[in-house]
């Protein structure tokens, strides 16, 4: 209970106090001149002041409230060392029962934790304070005790201006004779050229090691690392040839350190996207047809496309009567294209081409050397491949998976997709195929084959195949077994997706990773691993996965669409994650293997120190013993040797509140008129 006196005037203050001087004045002047009754009318002044004053007193009816203290307990990725886990929940249980001990005082915990993506990585110990302090009375606050490794990621730049109206003490969790081995990425690039050469710049750090030669491992891709011998501190170059599109994934690991607080950041993980720079593509072109121009148009159109036009107009064998000496052509240089620079090229496109004498067996057969050492051929035929003097009775018999059976059919139908080309990513989706009918034109002639290899993704006329794709040795062969795709190009009924399927032809051809028909992958997606395979096969294994720690999970694949199996797993480890089906291995980075959390695992003050001393807190080790807890008043210091304070607010809340006017009882109003009237009874005498 509280009392005190307040004023709630009748009239403004400046009147009152004009009045109150105006009746001085008149006192004044009547002691001056000796008047009877001064005194009296002196206190009928001061009354009638006070009553215009109006005094009220006040009760205020009140009780004490809590201080609140603030506990940040880090449960981030750099914490999970199991002593300082243990140390932690030691720390964390002694504070909560310190806090009971000391009077009028409350305990409010928040954790942080981390990710292990370059998001949400690191310790963001001062974000987890601020969003406690919103709903923390500023008069109420006694102070934070964060309990961490000290790797805070947020500490306030300006340590002066953190704007934290209270201690913020610091108990260290970790050990001053900690020891850790580390692999350090100081240059990794994001993109490079397909077939050019990168550089990954790593170094090996310890802290507190023996400062001895270390044999570093370091795998490209997936394949069988090798060894480099580094000392600490010293920088490492590795070149990296980017030999596919896509993630090349370059991982370095380092052995572990006896006794390390962690092995976690003894591996860095540099992922380069590789981006291909322009496609070389050869194009022969052999009898003129209403779909040749349509085959040049749209390999012109494409920016990315380096295109070699290779047209046969007048055949060697050709006796028209025409001079030489009047033909504005010039010999074609077949040798260097089809000999010498033939591995320059990406892809060789045969269009409507018959065998002939300027180009020989010899070059054919070289074409189907380059196939099988890894090279990629397009073959668009007509009524061509159906004649004795077709592709197939040339070396490339080797390499064709559609065998012409002599008959070319002729009829309209539209290009479907078979249930194979419904899985295989090159027509898988392809726009128009929705529903059982395409909603693309039609096509009116077809070349009638057998096939006894590789895949039937599209088919025509009786269900015959249309296009059909194929392994060949290390290479690619993909049959367009019609010569009437130009009518899609046209418009022709609404034309059709010519210019996807060429694209998806041309980049499967070239192995690009998100066209493979078989292939395990996985890409992380927030913190889960998504884990995908592709295949042809109707159904799909479960997958092994290798953690970095080396630590399996196995997980079962569901069919998402026809081809498509998927599963998820959530991300523990940050770092290169292995995986097997049986049949094919693959690697997939997930997380980030240079985070901030891994980045330095050394216990330290240094971070958190600075903020500390600017708010009268302090950091102190908890190997060195819980620092004893004590509630301190404002004013004072707040930390010394083997204690932290709490700062006493001695904070309260209103309960109720009673007002009484002094003017306005009828004791008051019956001094006032006794003061009046016994001014004028001696005024009268």
């Amino acid at each position: 209970m509280d009392w005190n006196i307040s004023f709630d005037p009748v009239l403004p203050w400046v009147l009152i106090a004009g009045l109150g001087l105006l009746g001085l004045a008149l006192v004044a002047a009547l002691a001056f001149a000796r008047a009877r009754g001064v005194l009296l009318r002196a206190l009928s002044l001061v009354l009638l002041i006070a009553a215009l004053a109006n005094p009220v007193i006040r009760n205020e009816q009140s009780e004490p409230l809590t201080d609140i203290a603030v506990a940040v307990i880090d449960r981030s990725l750099s914490q999970q060392n199991p002593e300082r886990v243990e140390r932690t929940d030691a720390a964390a249980e002694a504070l909560k029962e310190a806090v009971a001990r000391l009077p009028n005082t409350e305990l409010r915990t928040v954790e942080v934790k981390s990710g292990i993506s370059s998001e949400d990585d690191g310790t963001r110990a001062f974000e987890a304070l601020n969003r406690a302090l919103a709903d923390i009375p500023p008069e109420r606050f006694a102070g934070a005790v964060m309990i961490t490794d000290g790797e805070i990621h947020d500490a306030p730049p300006d340590a002066a201006k953190s704007g934290i109206g209270g201690p913020v003490h610091g108990i260290i969790t970790g050990s001053k004779s900690e020891k850790d081995r580390k692999i350090v990425l100081d240059k990794a690039p994001r993109f490079g050229m397909v077939g050019q050469e990168q550089t990954v710049t790593f170094r090996l750090e310890e802290v507190n090691g023996p400062g001895q030669t270390v044999p570093v491992s370091v795998s490209i891709g997936g394949e069988s690392p090798m060894t480099i011998d580094v000392t600490p501190g010293q920088t490492v170059d590795i070149p990296v040839t980017v030999d596919h599109g896509g993630q090349n994934i370059v991982e370095i690991v380092a052995p572990p350190l006896e006794g390390e607080i962690s092995v976690q950041n003894n591996r860095a993980v540099a992922v380069i996207e590789g981006v291909r720079d322009r496609l070389r593509v050869l194009l022969v072109s052999g009898e003129p047809h209403p779909g040749e121009r349509t085959w040049r148009n749209l390999l012109k159109a494409d920016a990315s496309v380096d295109l070699v036009h290779f047209t046969i107009l007048r055949p060697p064998e050709k006796q028209d009567g025409t001079p030489t000496k009047e033909l504005a052509l010039i010999a074609f240089p077949t040798r260097e294209l089809f000999v010498e620079k033939l591995d320059q090229f990406d892809l060789v496109i045969f269009d409507r081409y018959r065998r002939q004498t300027v180009l020989p067996a010899a070059y054919m057969a070289n074409i189907a050397r380059y196939v099988a050492d890894g090279g990629a051929v397009l073959i668009a035929s007509g009524p061509d491949l159906a004649g004795e003097d077709g592709l197939y009775y040339t070396p490339l018999s080797d390499i064709i998976a559609a065998a012409p059976t002599g008959e070319v059919l002729e009829g309209p139908f539209k290009p479907e997709l078979t249930t194979q080309g419904r899985k295989h990513p090159v027509t898988k989706d392809l726009p128009g195929s929705e529903g059982k009918t395409p909603s693309w034109g039609r096509w009116f002639r077809l070349v009638d084959t057998t096939t006894s290899s590789g895949e039937t993704v599209m088919s025509g006329l009786d269900g015959k195949p249309l296009l059909v794709l194929s392994h060949q040795g290390k290479g690619r062969v993909a049959q367009l077994l019609s010569d009437q795709g130009w009518l899609w190009a046209r418009g022709f009924e609404g034309g059709g997706p010519q210019t996807e399927l060429l694209r998806r032809m041309a980049h499967w051809l070239m192995k690009e990773p998100d066209l493979e028909e078989e292939a395990l992958l996985a890409k992380q997606q927030g913190n889960d691993l998504v884990i995908e395979r592709r295949t042809m096969a109707d159904t799909a294994s479960n997958v092994t996965v290798t953690l970095p720690s080396g630590k399996t999970e196995e997980v079962q694949l569901r069919e998402v669409s026809p081809g498509r199996f998927q599963a998820s797993l959530p991300i523990t480890e940050a770092g290169l994650h292995r995986l097997s089906d049986g049949k094919l291995v693959s690697v997939a980075a997930a997380g980030d293997g240079d985070a901030k959390e891994m980045a330095s695992l050394i216990a330290t003050t240094a971070i958190l120190d600075p903020v500390a001393k600017s708010t009268g807190g302090s950091v102190q080790w908890f190997e060195d013993g819980m620092p004893q807890l004590v509630k301190v008043d404002a004013g004072r210091q707040m930390s010394g040797s083997g204690w932290m304070g709490l700062r006493s607010n001695d904070a309260h809340r209103v309960l109720a509140v009673s007002d009484t006017p002094l003017f306005a009882t009828l004791l008051s109003l019956a001094v006032l008129l006794l003061g009046l009237g016994g001014m004028w009874y001696r005024e009268g005498r």
